[in-house]
């Protein structure tokens, strides 16, 4: 991947451009013009640490050419406000939020300027990345207040649901405004898990952030842990050895053939077809024990590392990773025609929470749920890393934009992430596990990227070291972030009944988004 030059950062194996105020919407704008993509948009502070100085920055992603640029403006001195991106580029809308959220920088001209990542129990006034320590939790002190979308006319009534659900999933509240059984519009407010996961990787000793990285969504810790693992390489300025490369690619694989092999159990079961929902849970299992035997846990975690993993993988080992691999791919096989082809399940899922190509253009929406939309974007073809390389795939499509084109693409990516691991295991080359040795402290003034296509699309974290070594600014974006907006568009104009299959078909992510 290439990156644009920073003139004052040269020990900066990432480095980037920095333009005026004046000229960073318009640079934005033209990449996205371009056909490129708004990868992360937040804040961080001046380099020498000056108080109340900050940076607003843009990673900038270009697919078809595989290249990035992070580009850098200086706010004005105590800056309160900035001019919104949001009205020329929509994909900025999330981040801007979030800006305001946790910076108290406003985005102005912003068509929905609402708090997006803290809820109302936290303080008013209260700013993650301003304030050292959270505060006090309070029951006398000003809570933050929010305000509802108020959608009126006759017969026009609200239905909430949450934040707390039947069932065991994360909390996060919908606001539904129908006429009769139909969705008007659905407003989602998020915030209820946020934990301070951006800062408390500015504060952790970098050996120990991997922990705290991949639990930022742990449905995905693979995903994140390589994320954060290419980051950190690339601010030291080296490379797993090629089979920790390899061994990292089957973990993230078989953790995105699980993930939606779990999806479609859940879409069996909102549709209410029992029989593949249980078979697609117990496959789901199987998957899940198959991690278990790569990397000693089932959903991966503290496996992948800087420098590469923690467990070697013998020749034995190996045989019967490929024999599981065998066996899932032909079970997966048999049970993929009882949903797929089945014209009850198919009438629920065609035509059902639709998104089309140019709102999935517009909002960014990544991963299954951009591809359904015929977005061709998929991070392992647009920013290759080995072991990727070194074989022959398809990327997964959709033109709908449905449901039955998100659980298509699904059942798609698992038959190809089966294919890579078949191909992966053959293939792995010989050689240590992980890097020698890796210092003891990060070089000062750099910034690396991991960019990574988790199981849910284009996952990214960004981390910067301040003069110190030490990390001072660490940003995530989960997929997640990208498809909220998509859940929203998609259940417009559909019965409520619809909706929590629409809700699986997306399959997003509260705590990747909450951080």
């Amino acid at each position: 991947m290439i990156i644009a030059a920073h003139r004052d950062t040269l020990t900066s194996p990432l480095r980037c451009e920095w333009t005026p105020l004046s000229y960073f919407q318009t640079l934005v704008q033209e990449c996205i013009d371009a056909g490129g993509r708004l990868g992360v948009l937040s804040v961080r502070r001046e380099p020498d640490g000056t108080p109340q100085a900050y940076r607003l920055m843009a990673l900038l992603l270009q697919p078809d050419a595989g290249t990035a640029q992070l580009l850098e403006t200086t706010l004005p001195w105590n800056a309160a406000s900035y001019p919104s991106l949001t009205p020329v580029v929509p994909q900025a809308h999330w981040f801007e939020r979030a800006i305001h959220d946790f910076f108290g920088i406003s985005p102005q001209g912003h068509p929905h300027p609402k708090s997006l990542l803290l809820h109302e129990a936290w303080p008013d006034g209260y700013l993650p990345q301003r304030e050292p320590e959270p505060p006090s939790l309070d029951r006398e002190a000003p809570r933050r207040s929010y305000e509802f979308l108020q959608v009126e006319g006759e017969g026009v009534y609200e239905v909430p649901v949450g934040p707390i659900h039947a069932g065991i999933i994360e909390p996060g509240h919908f606001r539904f405004s129908c006429l009769g059984e139909v969705i008007h519009n659905l407003e989602i407010r998020l915030g209820c898990v946020h934990r301070g996961v951006e800062q408390t990787l500015t504060r952790v000793p970098w050996q120990k952030a991997r922990f705290v990285a991949e639990a930022a969504s742990s449905d995905t810790a693979v995903g994140n842990a390589l994320a954060h693992a290419l980051a950190i390489e690339q601010i030291l300025g080296i490379q797993a050895p090629p089979r920790a490369q390899w061994l990292r690619g089957i973990a993230l694989e078989i953790e995105r053939a699980a993930s939606h092999i779990g999806d479609l159990a859940g879409i069996s079961g909102d549709i209410g077809f029992s029989g593949p929902a249980g078979i697609f849970a117990h496959l789901r299992g199987a998957a899940l024990g198959l991690q278990e035997r790569l990397t000693g846990s089932r959903l991966g975690t503290a496996y992948v590392t800087p420098g590469g993993v923690v467990r070697p993988l013998s020749s034995t080992d190996i045989q019967e990773v490929k024999g599981c691999v065998e066996w899932l791919a032909a079970e997966i096989g048999s049970a993929v025609p009882l949903l797929m082809d089945n014209s009850g399940a198919i009438e629920r899922m065609e035509s059902t929470g639709r998104v089309r190509h140019a709102v999935a253009r517009s909002f960014g929406l990544v991963g299954p749920a951009g591809r359904a939309s015929g977005l061709d974007y998929d991070v392992r073809q647009s920013f290759p890393l080995a072991p990727y390389t070194s074989t022959e795939w398809m990327v997964a499509s959709g033109t709908t934009g449905d449901v039955l084109a998100r659980a298509q693409v699904r059942v798609h990516e698992i038959a190809v992430s089966l294919q890579l691991l078949k191909s992966f295991l053959d293939n792995m080359p010989e050689g240590p596990h992980q890097a020698t040795t890796l210092p003891s402290n990060l070089p000062a003034l750099c910034v690396g990227v991991g960019i990574v296509e988790a199981w849910r699309g284009e996952l990214i974290h960004l981390a910067f070291t301040g003069e110190d070594g030490r990390i001072s600014r660490y940003c995530i974006k989960d997929p997640s972030f990208n498809n909220w907006t998509g859940l929203s568009v998609a259940v417009r104009g559909e019965v409520l009944a619809d909706f929590p299959l629409c809700n699986k078909s997306f399959g997003l992510s509260y705590s990747g988004n909450d951080l």
